[in-house]
């Protein structure tokens, strides 16, 4: 029984090392509360003057007003998206994310960057309680379109490049995605 316990001791204590860098694998990303790394992403720029004037179209339509500073063009898992990134009229950031359809635009999600305490507090809650949980440095809140929930994508520390957990809210209760957002 000692021996039992000391391995789960030790076991547990090895998985809670400040500088643990494993990438988490798609089989134990449910299990530590962080998601394994995305897929791969195609990205290139886009000239926002040289933007076709549907898309143009589209992101006024979608937040009136918007100066679009940078646009990219992103290419994953057979989906084309145009991440539209600019400030709305009282100079807030914000993006939109925009799926191409053929020769059709539809906006997917509309983001923003927030402090973390500006979360919903059962995002917050349930960040914490997850396995794996962690303080975000960097938190992208989306709204998505089709349905109105929201992603909130959690940045770990020391990892800018992509989100370490995603929290979906929807009609007031938050939970941990166990796999990437699609959008």
């Amino acid at each position: 029984m000692r021996l039992l316990t000391a391995t789960l001791l030790l076991t547990t204590l090895a998985g809670c090392g400040e500088n643990e860098t494993k990438e988490p694998t798609a089989a134990n990303a449910a299990a530590n509360g962080v998601l394994p790394a995305g897929p791969v992403t195609n990205v290139s720029q886009v000239d926002a003057a040289a933007l076709p004037p549907e898309l143009r179209a589209l992101a006024e339509q979608t937040v009136p007003g918007m100066t679009i500073d940078e646009v990219d063009r992103k290419q994953r898992q057979g989906r084309i998206y145009f991440d539209i990134e600019g400030k709305r009229p009282d100079g807030s950031e914000v993006e939109l994310d925009v799926l191409q359809e053929g020769n059709r635009f539809r906006v997917v999600e509309i983001q923003r960057d927030i402090a973390w305490d500006q979360a919903s507090p059962a995002a917050i809650a349930a960040a914490k309680a997850a396995p794996g949980s962690f303080t975000p440095e960097r938190v992208i809140e989306s709204k998505q379109t089709e349905d109105g929930s929201i992603i909130y994508e959690l940045f770990a520390p020391g990892r800018p490049d992509e989100p370490a957990m995603e929290i979906r809210l929807r009609d007031g209760k938050a939970e941990v995605l166990r796999e990437r957002w699609a959008h």
